[in-house]
């Protein structure tokens, strides 16, 4: 049964605000925040198939825009806005739900800008950093230089990630993810790219994928949540 999802708007500074979508199961166990990609809003099917998915697990999620997206623009903000409004989005989450624990992250862009956010001055209530498909380089230019900032994140991170994703050479990602040590949880979904499709000849079909990430996504929430609770 799908679960309803509520329109909200997230204020920013400056009289400024952003469109959110929240989805609330009964009795939910946890919230996670999501963020979306550089290229595709909160309304994509991906973000709403995550969303559907772990509202189906018992988990609240909290969706919204970025600047750009919200105006129409395909250039992504700056680093410090972006931040901004992930601080924005998680006092809302906290506001919304503050007996919950609580989670953020998101698809790629969105994912990194969380990490940055919580680098830079950890975001109140997070217990917990979820990455979907997380942007170490740019395709062709590997390097973990993106990842040196999540040395200074010291709450659990979960790193799901196809193994063919050009956005992180899958060696560089698993040696970055040992170097952070036992806070940090990397599951690699075989074949798959950074948008998690896999080629047909592989066998695995993007629903296949989609489910077992959720699935993987869910269960760390519900590992992590029931320490917080």
């Amino acid at each position: 049964m799908s679960v309803p999802t509520r329109p909200l708007k997230i204020s920013l500074e400056e009289g400024r605000s952003v469109s959110g979508l929240l989805q609330e199961p009964g009795r939910p166990l946890a919230c996670c925040v999501l963020a979306h990609g550089a290229g595709a809003g909160m309304t994509h099917p991906f973000m709403t198939a995550v969303a559907e998915g772990l509202t189906q697990r018992g988990i609240a999620t909290l969706r919204y825009q970025f600047p750009y997206m919200e105006r129409g623009s395909k250039r992504p903000d700056a680093p410090g806005p972006a931040r901004a409004t992930v601080r924005a989005a998680v006092a809302q989450a906290s506001s919304l739900l503050p007996e919950l624990p609580l989670f953020a992250g998101g698809k790629s862009f969105g994912g990194r800008m969380t990490s940055q956010a919580h680098a830079e001055s950890p975001l109140q209530g997070v217990c917990g950093l979820a990455f979907l498909g997380f942007p170490l380089h740019q395709p062709g230019r590997p390097s973990a230089e993106r990842g040196e900032h999540l040395f200074s994140v010291s709450i659990p991170m979960l790193f799901l990630q196809g193994s063919r994703d050009e956005f992180a050479d899958s060696n560089l990602l698993e040696t970055l993810v040992d170097r952070i040590g036992a806070r940090a949880t990397l599951r690699l979904f075989p074949d798959a790219d950074h948008s998690f499709h896999a080629p047909r000849p592989s066998g695995h079909a993007a629903p296949e994928i989609l489910a077992d990430l959720v699935n993987a996504l869910a269960s760390w929430i519900e590992t992590i949540g029931s320490y917080r609770r």
